[in-house]
């Protein structure tokens, strides 16, 4: 059984080719705007169906464990928070970080 940390690693490559993917899905919806109001109602009404609804929830939490893990990675790029103690602290921050800020953008962007 891999540790916590080793699969933080392997879910932050994940969550960059998800975020190579659901960025497509916002340039299909920048263009849509661009190319006149029938393509961009059709992106909306997409986006706001439950199923493109949930896909931009994936896409903003992959956005924001992407941000925690590099942070972390970062870290660890020079050398800093390789103890047991300090990496069980950095799997904390990560998970706990990617939700609380998915949360607060929704949270935002619902408002």
């Amino acid at each position: 059984m891999l540790p916590l940390a080793a699969w933080l690693s392997i879910t932050h490559r994940a969550t960059g080719i998800g975020l190579t993917t659901g960025t497509l899905l916002l340039t299909w919806w920048v263009a849509a705007a661009a190319y006149g109001p029938d393509a961009y109602d059709t992106a909306m009404a997409f986006l706001t169906s439950p199923i493109g609804l949930l896909l931009l929830l994936g896409y903003s939490f992959a956005l924001f464990f992407h941000l925690c893990n590099g942070i972390r990675h970062l870290l660890w790029d020079v050398g800093r928070n390789f103890e047991i103690s300090q990496t069980k602290r950095g799997n904390l921050f990560v998970l706990v970080g990617a939700v609380l800020l998915t949360g607060a953008a929704w949270a935002w962007a619902l408002a």
